[in-house]
């Protein structure tokens, strides 16, 4: 029975947070909409603490924003998440040069 009880709590645990599953740069970013929570806060963790240096304000919480409005607003076709990051990074700047 203890067995058992832990083979379980050891396939629950791989299925929920696999380790392969992690987001990366150079993935396609339809995968954004379907990934799951934890993956989309790991990635933009990620990115802010990458890019936190060019601009206090490019911190996860703007990366998390921005990646959930570019991705879902049309069709993304072959584009990566690298592209999605640099299209974010480039509505930063232009937002910096031309405040409202």
């Amino acid at each position: 029975m203890t067995r058992l009880l832990t083979a379980v709590l050891v396939a629950s645990t791989l299925v929920s947070a696999p380790a392969w599953a992690r987001l990366k740069v150079d993935d396609k970013a339809s995968l954004w909409p379907r990934a799951s929570m934890v993956d989309k806060i790991d990635f933009t963790d990620r990115m802010g603490k990458a890019m936190h240096a060019l601009s206090p304000d490019l911190d996860s919480r703007y990366f998390m924003h921005c990646l959930e409005e570019t991705t879902n607003i049309g069709d993304t076709k072959d584009l990566r998440l690298d592209d999605m990051v640099r299209t974010c990074l480039s509505l930063h700047a232009r937002e910096a040069a031309d405040p409202e």
